[in-house]
């Protein structure tokens, strides 16, 4: 029986433990997964220990602050500051960063071949990654944080930027389950038909971030393909070798049909082009 979970806080608007679940059962495989709402790590290794833990995922507020606790990053994982999994390998913690496939892949489904000017809302973990990708695809991006600090500029400050950046990423957790009607405090009268909302949260569906963006003809999406993407294709590289994934792992379009199953989605495209995708969490 190998053993596997999720560790964040709160957990609650994760559905990875039933999917997983779900998933391994369908395809006879000895596994398990739980959810471990962890509110702080310095008990880290002993829940590995106790639970016999072959490898866990990362989600928030930990994609970073877990770092410290791990014996070592793999190359992309170092080069991001920011991980989402991690492989326990003869009792050597690992850390992976898979976000990276998800978001460059719905990122590219969104935008195209453009370069967009960019806000980044957030400076944690999964903003990390955001930012990795984009220097990669070489568009430029400002990130925006509470206050303001070294590298980043308040909300209150990011009026001025709202006409200029057309791209605007959600990288926090503000309206993401049970804070439905909580979205990011930018102006969003400043939005028109040129930009585009990207939300890393997916559930609810459809957030008060994407909603103000769709009554302004904003493209809009969530985290849900980036779920798909990465963590199908990439995503467990980091608790499974390469190979036991190529053996265990169903076809991409039975993960779809399954996700959209248990998120009661439609397989089709909103006719308003909402991408529909979802963090690995």
């Amino acid at each position: 029986m190998r053993n596997f979970g999720l560790i964040g806080f709160p957990l609650s608007h994760s559905f990875s433990q039933k999917f997983f679940t779900d998933k391994f059962k369908k395809l006879n495989l000895k596994c398990v997964y739980n959810n471990y709402e962890l509110s702080n790590l310095n008990n880290l290794r002993e829940l590995i220990s106790t639970n016999q833990l072959t490898g866990l995922n990362v989600t928030s507020p930990y994609k970073t602050g877990v770092i410290p606790y791990l014996d070592r990053l793999e190359e992309t994982a170092e080069a991001i500051g920011s991980i989402n999994t991690i492989l326990i390998k003869d009792k050597k913690l690992i850390g992976y960063n898979t976000d990276i496939i998800g978001f460059k892949i719905s990122l590219e489904r969104l935008i195209g071949n453009q370069k967009p000017p960019t806000l980044i809302l957030g400076t944690g973990g999964s903003a990390k990654t955001v930012a990795f990708v984009l220097k990669q695809k070489n568009i430029p991006f400002q990130f925006v944080s509470r206050k303001k600090k070294e590298g980043a500029i308040s909300y209150s400050q990011s009026d001025d930027f709202l006409s200029q950046n057309i791209l605007i990423i959600n990288c926090t957790p503000i309206g993401r389950f049970p804070d439905f009607g909580k979205k990011p405090p930018i102006n969003y009268t400043k939005l028109t038909d040129k930009h585009f909302l990207f939300d890393l949260n997916y559930n609810p569906e459809i957030t008060a971030f994407m909603t103000e963006g769709i009554n302004k003809g904003c493209k809009v999406c969530n985290g849900y393909d980036m779920l798909i993407e990465q963590a199908e294709i990439l995503g467990l590289s980091g608790i499974l070798s390469y190979e036991y994934l190529k053996a265990c792992l169903a076809p991409l379009i039975l993960v779809k049909k399954a996700l959209n199953k248990l998120l009661n989605l439609s397989c089709h495209k909103p006719i308003f082009a909402i991408k529909i995708s979802v963090n690995y969490e």
